[in-house]
């Protein structure tokens, strides 16, 4: 048996040449095989199209073959977020760009855990992550900081860890529209019970929050959203930053959607009072379009980030720390970690501020424009004028199983990809724009879709 090549190295460039066009051809035969958004059938159908195309996946000899079957397998059964019906989640379709520096940290393979692991990414990360820790500030003179995490979830839940350890016995307070991962770190942490702050308009009421912050002893961390999952709002941020200085309580920003608008001239202006924030959560994998994962942390003061500080003398050996190696574990939990700031910092650079904001102002404008479709269709109740680039609508009349098997059966026909969201006491279909090159003629179409399948 020769030696299977490796993927670095003098040999891997001309290895990875005929794999890549291999896995170029997979893709291609995939999706062409697909055919629309979504693979049809169901999860039944899709699960037995998978194991025929496996077959034994672990066989006593090789196939030589397993590369192009399974990418092309893998392909025709994927949700394709760059198809214009594929609108259900904050799952964005990855720039190419972005997509080929993530095959050039899968060949180069560091792992930013030790420095004599990742010299050259560790550098890298560093200046990145600074660089958008002033855009969240709003100055560079401050001096914040950002971690690279895998999301929102993990963000969240850092943010937590780290105001834990900056206040004992802190609790959170949330709103009603906060993402899960918020009340169920705090249960993960082992901190007190969270409260809850009404919603009443899908955003967090700063009144109920004043009163809650009077009347419930402190220290209290405040979990503010800019860009709810259900309906892409954004809290009401500078009243919530005014209350928490009043209140001396610390205040986190949730801004996993909504903080690429950071990107946008048009529309940064919504996040105002982001820069208030001890904390922000940033996810590239939705309006930075990244290939996932590419989630950050921003942290206003870097001193919080010593509560993350552990010691591994294989790792940070004090003498190695001392003589000016990077100490990299005091930049995440995790040790093992890729290089996700890779594809992060060629698209910054690639496209700059300017090119992002474009994309950002594309889709928000497409929400818009689908927002108008709804709202003058006599079959359809819009939820509200969108904020971001999600749109909230519902056939009027409709009860919420109508509602939920209209979406399931345009899912197992795989004709279109739309969400669902529960305001307001009721079932709605939620469309989430993400794809820059969605068109009036996509919109239009999925709507009719939509009306194609609600029985009048």
């Amino acid at each position: 048996m020769s030696m299977p090549p490796l993927a670095s190295g003098p040999e891997g460039p001309p290895a990875l040449g005929p794999l890549l066009d291999t896995v170029l051809e997979a893709l291609t035969d995939g999706t062409r095989a697909r055919g629309g958004p979504l693979p049809t059938g169901g999860p039944e159908a899709v699960a037995a199209r998978v194991r025929d195309a496996v077959g034994d996946p672990l066989p006593e000899d090789g196939d030589p073959g397993a590369l192009y079957a399974l990418v092309r397998a893998v392909a025709e059964g994927s949700a394709d977020p760059a198809h214009p019906l594929c609108a259900a989640h904050l799952h964005c379709p990855p720039l190419a760009v972005a997509t080929a520096a993530d095959l050039a940290a899968s060949t180069l393979n560091p792992s930013l855990d030790s420095w004599d692991q990742a010299p050259a990414a560790s550098a890298l990360e560093a200046l990145v992550t600074q660089a958008l820790a002033a855009l969240v500030t709003g100055t560079a003179d401050a001096p914040a900081d950002a971690l690279v995490t895998t999301g929102g979830t993990e963000s969240n839940q850092l943010a937590l860890l780290l105001a834990r350890e900056a206040r004992r016995g802190i609790r959170l307070i949330h709103g009603a529209n906060a993402h899960h991962s918020l009340p169920r770190a705090a249960w993960l942490l082992g901190l007190p019970e969270p409260a809850s702050v009404p919603a009443p308009t899908g955003t967090l009421d700063p009144a109920a929050l004043d009163e809650t912050l009077t009347r419930l002893p402190g220290p209290h961390l405040v979990a503010a959203t800019a860009g709810t999952t259900d309906a892409g709002l954004i809290d009401p941020l500078p009243e919530i930053a005014a209350l928490c200085a009043r209140h001396r309580a610390r205040l986190h920003i949730d801004a996993a959607y909504g903080g690429g608008l950071l990107f946008s001239d048009r529309h940064r202006h919504k996040l105002r009072g982001l820069d208030a924030a001890d904390t922000v959560t940033l996810d590239l994998h939705k309006l930075g379009w990244q290939p996932v994962a590419a989630g950050l942390l921003t942290v206003r003061t870097p001193h919080d980030l010593t509560a993350l500080h552990h010691h591994a003398d294989y790792l940070n050996a004090d003498d190695d720390t001392e003589a000016g190696l990077p100490d990299l574990l005091t930049r995440s939990p995790r040790t093992t970690r890729r290089p996700d700031i890779l594809k992060i910092a060629v698209t910054l650079k690639t496209l700059g501020r300017r090119g992002l904001g474009q994309l950002v102002d594309q889709v928000c404008e497409t929400a818009t424009e689908f927002a108008d479709l709804v709202d003058r269709h006599p079959r359809f109740q819009l939820y509200g004028r969108p904020t971001l680039s999600t749109v909230v609508f519902r056939p009027r009349a409709a009860p919420d199983d109508t509602v939920a098997a209209v979406r399931r059966t345009l899912l197992t026909d795989g004709s279109a990809v739309i969400g669902r969201a529960r305001l307001d006491g009721r079932l709605w279909l939620k469309v989430t724009l993400l794809n820059p090159r969605t068109g009036q003629g996509d919109l239009a179409a999925l709507l009719n879709l939509v009306e194609g399948t609600t029985p009048r």
